[in-house]
This record gives structure tokens, sequence and C-alpha cells, in this order.
């Protein structure tokens, strides 16, 4: 058993290691959604992961987030009440492949789920729908074992589209967008919905019917091996 002292940012007093340590969970994550995304392509034939973003705050952002709270800019004060410093965002293609991907990750053993937010059954009332995890991972530097938080957010493109858009909207109004676009942008927010259930609710389909030609496709495969077989068992005769 290693003799490293196990740490939680005690004694990490540099930005420029504070920075390495988000950097280095962002990897670790972004590692595991890469293998899950894999190991369906070769157990299923299907990804269920569109695309990965990942992002570190910016000094300045964070900050912002504390003054908002009341906290001093301290290292201490920032790695213990802003917990999104390092977020990942990974683009599905159904709402099903959601929780998913959030269930394989809460199970694996060295990530530890700090809270969840669950804006999907509970959408904001701005209509913003994502799931939120904040987990934390160990990293291991050269003495110490850092448990550092990660923020992951895990929707379908549609909601993503939907965000970057509010996104946009909020920024342009800084948070104060007139009412009319609100409403249209919460009635845009039900036609996603509605968007990503009628999607889910063809690949449902679309999977059905692919089973169902699985156990003539089996069998022709079955046929086509025995067919070679016995070519070459012949023609191995002939010479």
């Amino acid at each position: 058993m290693s003799d490293k002292p196990i740490q939680n940012y005690e004694g990490v007093e540099s930005w420029e290691t504070i920075i390495l340590l988000y950097n280095s969970a962002l990897r670790e994550i972004g590692t595991k959604l890469e293998i899950l995304n894999d190991e369906f392509q070769h157990v299923h034939q299907y990804n269920p992961i569109e695309h990965i973003k990942s992002r570190i705050k910016t000094p300045e952002s964070i900050v912002k987030k504390l003054r908002r709270r009341g906290y001093e800019s301290t290292i201490e004060n920032m790695v213990k009440y802003v917990n999104d410093i390092a977020g990942i965002r990974v683009i599905c293609s159904f709402a099903s492949d959601i929780y998913r991907i959030a269930e394989i990750l809460a199970n694996q053993s060295d990530i530890n789920v700090l809270s969840i937010k669950d804006y999907i059954h509970q959408p904001k009332e701005s209509g913003y729908k994502s799931y939120h995890m904040i987990v934390t991972v160990p990293i291991y530097l050269s003495d110490i074992m850092v448990d550092t938080k990660v923020e992951i957010q895990i929707r379908t493109v549609a909601m993503d589209f939907w965000a970057s858009l509010e996104h946009k909207i909020n920024y342009k109004f800084e948070g104060d967008a007139p009412e009319h676009i609100k409403r249209e942008l919460f009635e845009c927010a039900e036609m996603v919905s509605d968007l990503d259930a009628k999607m889910m609710s063809l690949n449902e389909e679309l999977k059905s019917f692919a089973e169902s030609q699985a156990p003539d496709k089996r069998q022709e495969e079955k046929h086509r091996i025995e067919r070679a077989l016995l070519k070459e068992h012949f023609y191995g005769e002939a010479e």
C-alpha cells in the first residue's frame, strides 16, 4: 500500500496546481466517457454519446461567483464553494441515454457523487432541461492524492441547442430578457421535449425491427459458414 498522504486540497496553495488538478480531472472523466462509448459500439453497435465538451472556468468568472455569494476570493473558498470550476458536457442522442450514462458513471468505484440535479424530470421555470452531477475523481500527483470536483451535464442534442440559445439571450439582455422572448423560449423548450420524445419513440421502433430481423441474420450467417466449410472440404479432397 502506498505511503502517500491523501489530501483534499490541503496544502494546495498555488493557482497553477489547482488548474492542473481540474484539467486532470476533466481528462479522467473524459477518458471514462470515451471508453464507455467505445464499449457500447463494440457490444451494441451503437454510440450513445454524440460528443463531449469540457471547460475550466476563468478566474474572473470564479471571482464573480464567489462575490455574488458573499465569499472572499481565496483558493480555499474557490474549491469549497464553486462546484463547477471544471465542467464537462455530454451530448446524447436520446433522453434514455442520459440516465444510462449517469448510472454507469455513478457506479464506478473511483467516482464519488456529491449531488444530482435532475432538470429533466423537474425543468427550470425557463424550460431548461439537463441532468447535472457533481462528482469527485481522485487525481494522483507525485506526492499527494486529491479528490477533485467536476460538474457533469448530460443532455440531448435538442436540449443542448435550446440551452445554447437561452445562454445567448440571457447574455444579450444581461439576464433580464423581455417577457415575450421568455414566453417564446419556453414554448421552444416544449417543442424540444416533444421532438426528443418522438425521436426516442422512433428509435425504439427501429431497435424492435432490428431485433426481429436478428434471428434471420444469425441463421443466414450460420448457413454461409456451413457452405464455406463444405466448399473447403470438397475442394480439399479434390486436391
